[in-house]
């Protein structure tokens, strides 16, 4: 399938054939759903912690003695029925990450690829460089491409100059084709790939 090809001032400037098996596929939705769960909780830091009876401070002794005084039985104040007691069955630190067979993670990532394509979210630009970090550029470029406020552009290798132009932009968010992921495509109300990008991704998902 062929797409237009834009530059920097938003001008077309010749056409790119895309792979079809990377980004016309049919979309598998349990596989993105299954890859952006495996994201989401990898982001999760899993440091919660509460303190169980045998952590809490106090209660070495015995309330009161076990029989003769008509109240139910006790042997420590820090019991968890008591007030200031260990909490039972309480979130402890842990992870929460877990894996995907690597077909999943590819079918998933072309089926977020193919998903952009189809709902026409999806652009190619030829490149894109600055010859010093300038926010106002970067602002001229996503007006010149008509880009949307959530945008990701997919560059081959992230120059410092661009990188340093999106810093300050709210929305905007810049990965080079190694890093390129499902939750970051689908976040984006448009994706913007380079040439060279598409390239690289092929290459690993083709």
């Amino acid at each position: 399938m062929q797409v237009k090809v834009l530059n920097q001032q938003g001008v077309e400037v010749k056409d790119i054939e895309l792979n079809e098996a990377v980004f016309n596929i049919e979309p598998n939705n349990q596989a993105i759903f299954d890859m952006v769960l495996l994201q989401r909780a990898s982001l999760r830091q899993g440091t919660h912690k509460v303190k169980n009876r045998t952590e809490v401070a106090g209660g070495g002794k015995k309330p009161w003695r076990q029989k003769g005084t008509g109240r139910a039985r006790q042997g420590s104040i820090r019991a968890p029925q008591w007030r200031g007691g260990g909490v039972v069955f309480g979130p402890t630190p842990r992870s929460y990450t877990f894996k995907l067979n690597r077909k999943v993670r590819r079918l998933a990532l072309k089926s977020a690829l193919s998903t952009k394509v189809k709902d026409a979210e999806f652009m190619v630009i030829d490149g894109i460089s600055f010859e010093a970090p300038k926010t106002k550029d970067m602002v001229k470029v996503l007006e010149n491409l008509q880009a949307p406020a959530k945008t990701l552009i997919v560059v081959d290798q992230i120059d410092e100059n661009v990188a340093r132009s999106a810093n300050n932009i709210p929305g905007l968010k810049i990965l080079d084709a190694k890093r390129v992921n499902v939750y970051d495509v689908l976040n984006s109300n448009q994706l913007i790939m380079t040439e060279a990008a598409i390239k690289a991704v092929e290459e690993v998902l083709g």
